[in-house]
């Protein structure tokens, strides 16, 4: 056995149990957990080429795995004017007046993380900010990424000047009683009509921002990710990534299938099963049940305070329930973005139709997520992303289909508060508000709940994620009250969240998310027990080091 890494003087947290293994070092030889033993035994296993590292105590955790997460957009997206510090309109419009002085004339103004609780009582739009974007093309990205803002420059360089209609149900250019665009675009296709005339970043400054944002995950602790969309380059650079050997995270892909997709489509989605490189697969596809309840697009059993959020994303949701069952029959598995309480029922509809008409199935390999250890009487994992809030109902079905719950605590954080007055608790209603994340719940409903950042909506780093599945807090003043603090996970749950549970949703719990020989070496090495560590104080425990595939991909200086 060639063993190329070895750790000595470990402790070896078990996110099963939450205990520390008997052993104290590991060795990796070929990528996997070699074997398992004291530093003397595995010390003897290692030769004048092998890697070893006296960790002094620090605690080894199976590599964390950020369960939804968008790496090439969120590079290109956060890239630009960082306005998620701005609390209110005065903050937005000093910022934007610094990034106007700095621009040449005619030079495009891009924005990002824009949080509309900033607007209060104003509509959301862009006319608060006229006088400083006055002649000035704009495009500022609300922090859902799902809505934007276009200044009156960009509108005329786009040739938008009144309403449109698009094969997504949600997506709107808004117009004032006039007709007059405010602004305020919703949904993907109705930004792409101003993004589409933007500025692009070239095909090399996309790569190094790429990998950039990839090396600072991999600082941070991330050895995977669950990647939710394949647009545009987006597989190219990772395959080029990859065969540089630059990619330090190991990338599950889902493309988008998206309204008006035809057969054809399907089918082409379902042969894209399987490819990849080293350390990058597809597996599964992503859909859009709903928009945001932000920006009045989810689709909400009864309207929010607007009168807002009453329909789907897909036109006609059969023809989604539909593209479920043939995904379903393929031996694909689905992850459905449903935020309102009427997207995921209808996405548990749909899924428990595709269970009951049975399995055709193509004998393909969808990427090892086809794995008999799976609840709701078939392999398939299907999953639905975010579950904003949801009714008592709901709950128990997510268990009984066998559908997992990929949920981002520091959504709840970062963007609501615990007394109900931002704009998506507003929008809500007290009732709904109080159904917020329900993590806790879906988690003892026998749910298998995966945690996830969703980055580039919110930050990345996978301790901060944990710690808001525990303390539920605003991550910027932990001193603020929790929003809805029954609804919080434990220590254990959270670490799982992030690891058993995240090799589950990918069928891969027979190699991935154990400290156990025979599964991958992907570690990450923390200078104190995330269990004991408190919420408020987790982000801040050092990562001492971060392994991919047996091999190192960040070390701490003091290490």
């Amino acid at each position: 056995m060639r063993t190329n890494l070895v750790l000595l003087s470990a402790r070896l947290l078990d996110p099963v149990t939450g205990a520390f293994l008997p052993e104290t070092a590991l060795a990796v030889s070929g990528g996997r957990i070699a074997a398992l033993g004291d530093d003397r035994e595995i010390r003897a296993l290692a030769d004048s080429a092998t890697t070893v590292v006296d960790l002094k105590g620090a605690v080894v955790t199976p590599g964390l795995v950020d369960g939804h997460i968008h790496p090439v957009s969120g590079a290109e997206l956060t890239h630009g004017l960082d306005l998620s510090g701005c609390r209110d309109l005065a903050d937005v419009r000093e910022a934007l007046a610094r990034e106007v002085r700095r621009l040449e004339r005619g030079q495009w103004l891009s924005g990002w993380g824009l949080d509309p609780n900033v607007f209060g009582d104003v509509p959301v739009g862009s006319a608060p900010f006229d006088a400083v974007l006055d002649g000035v093309p704009a495009f500022l990205l609300l922090f859902d990424a799902h809505s934007a803002l276009a200044s009156r420059r960009a509108l005329e360089l786009a040739g938008v000047d009144g309403p449109r209609t698009f094969d997504q149900g949600s997506a709107e250019v808004v117009c004032d009683e006039r007709g007059r665009p405010t602004g305020l675009l919703l949904e993907e296709a109705a930004c792409e009509l101003v993004e589409r005339i933007a500025p692009r970043p070239t095909r090399q400054e996309q790569r190094d921002r790429l990998a950039a944002a990839l090396r600072s995950m991999a600082a941070a602790g991330l050895t995977g990710g669950h990647v939710m969309d394949a647009n545009g380059t987006s597989l190219d650079l990772l395959a080029e990534l990859d065969a540089a050997d630059e990619l330090p995270l190991r990338l599950r892909v889902a493309p988008w299938c998206q309204p008006g997709i035809d057969a054809d489509g399907v089918r082409a989605l379902v042969d894209q099963q399987g490819t990849g490189g080293r350390l990058w697969h597809v597996a599964g596809v992503k859909l859009f049940m709903d928009g945001t309840i932000d920006n009045g697009t989810a689709w909400l059993e009864r309207p929010d305070c607007h009168g807002e959020s009453t329909h789907a994303f897909w036109p006609d949701p059969a023809v989604y329930t539909e593209v479920i069952g043939a995904f379903h029959r393929a031996g694909v598995p689905t992850a459905t973005h449903a935020i309102g309480d009427a997207a995921v029922r209808h996405a548990l509809d749909a899924v428990e139709k595709a269970r009951a008409a049975g399995v055709g199935g193509d004998g393909r390999d969808s990427g090892a997520s086809r794995d008999s250890g799976s609840s709701g009487g078939s392999g398939i994992r299907h999953r639905i992303e975010h579950i904003e809030t949801v009714p008592d109902d709901t709950l128990n079905r997510f268990a009984e289909l066998g559908v997992l719950a990929s949920m981002q605590p520091t959504h709840c954080c970062d963007f609501t508060r615990a007394d109900h007055t931002d704009n998506w608790s507003r929008r809500l209603g007290e009732e709904r508000a109080a159904r917020a994340w329900r993590c806790r719940d879906l988690w003892d409903s026998g749910a298998t709940v995966v945690l996830g950042s969703d980055w580039p909506i919110a930050p990345f780093p996978p301790l901060g994620v944990m710690a808001g599945a525990r303390h539920r807090r605003p991550s910027r003043d932990l001193s603020q009250p929790p929003h809805a603090p029954e609804q919080a996970l434990t220590g254990l749950e959270a670490l799982r969240g992030m690891t058993v549970n995240a090799a589950y949703a990918a069928g891969e719990e027979h190699e991935a998310g154990r400290l156990a020989v025979g599964h991958r070496a992907d570690l990450t090495v923390l200078g104190g027990d995330p269990l004991t560590t408190s919420a408020t104080d987790l982000p801040d425990l050092p990562v001492l080091l971060t392994v991919l595939d047996g091999r190192p991909t960040h070390r701490h200086p003091g290490l």
